[in-house]
This record gives structure tokens, sequence and C-alpha cells, in this order.
């Protein structure tokens, strides 16, 4: 590992091998987000789990981006109004695409083409906007980022 540890307002979650983190303000809807994407990806029988709620922290590690949990909120995630739930969870994983989640009636439309999202130490992810609201959050960020759905299935290119 290269690079200190940063602490970041963020939620970081993995399905499958890919690691997701959900960025923006606090109130934005990351965590109902995440919650939803792990959820309907263990309908669809893939394996999900938290990484980090609330605080993430992030370090490089070579050219990847390595996420981690404070332990004393390993396992939890904040779900706004209804409290605080106790999910399956992994101390850490490498993150490959970040989440904003955004009001589809104040959006642009198209997002820019190559979005990326500064993480940290010099690393940028690829960024996908997320309209809050979207009945299944999972498929549509498969459907606008077509390499996940690649990986999974074995393809490449």
């Amino acid at each position: 590992m290269s690079g200190g540890e940063v602490n970041i307002h963020a939620t970081a979650i993995v399905v499958g091998t890919t690691g997701f983190l959900f960025v923006g303000p606090s109130g934005v809807g990351k965590s109902a987000l995440a919650f939803a994407c792990m959820h309907e990806a263990r309908a669809l029988g893939r394996f999900a789990a938290l990484i980090a709620d609330d605080r993430v922290l992030v370090s490089r590690f070579g050219e990847h981006l390595l996420a981690r949990c404070p332990p004393p909120i390993a396992g939890l995630i904040e779900l706004r109004h209804g409290g605080i739930a106790k999910v399956e969870h992994l101390p850490s994983a490498l993150i490959h695409v970040s989440i904003s989640p955004v009001d589809g009636a104040t959006a642009e439309r198209l997002p820019p083409e190559g979005e990326q999202f500064s993480a940290a130490h010099g690393i940028a992810l690829p960024l996908v906007r997320l309209p809050l609201g979207t009945p299944t959050p999972f498929s549509f960020i498969e459907a606008v980022m077509p390499a996940l759905r690649d990986d999974r299935n074995g393809r490449t290119g």
C-alpha cells in the first residue's frame, strides 16, 4: 500500500468483484442507493456487501483505490428515517467506479462523456450519475457501464 489513508464522506460497497463508491453531499441519498444496489444485486444472485457507510478510509494501492471501514462502524449503514441497520460487510475492497446520486428533475439529461471523480491520491474513477428514485439502481449502473456486464459474463472488450 502506498499513500496514507484519507477519511472521506461516502458509502462504499462491493458487488461481485467490483467496488462502488457513492459520493455526494450529506443527505443526498448515498446510503439508500447503495443499500438498494446491494439488495437488487443479491436478488439477481450476485454477491454484495457493504464496505463502509458515511465514513470511508481510502488509500492508494498501486494504481488502485482501496476502501476500508473505520472499525467502530463496520457492518452498519444508516437508512435515513429508518435507523441504523446491520448488514453483510467486508473489511476492505478495491474501488472501480464512483456513483453520484442526482435529482432527475434538475440534472442534465446526458452526462459529460468520460466523466470522472477525483477520489484521492491522484486516482480518478469513472463516474456514473444515478437518478434518485430509480427502481432498479444496480441494473441502471450495469446498463450505462457495459464493461461491468462484460466482466460478469466473462467477456472482454
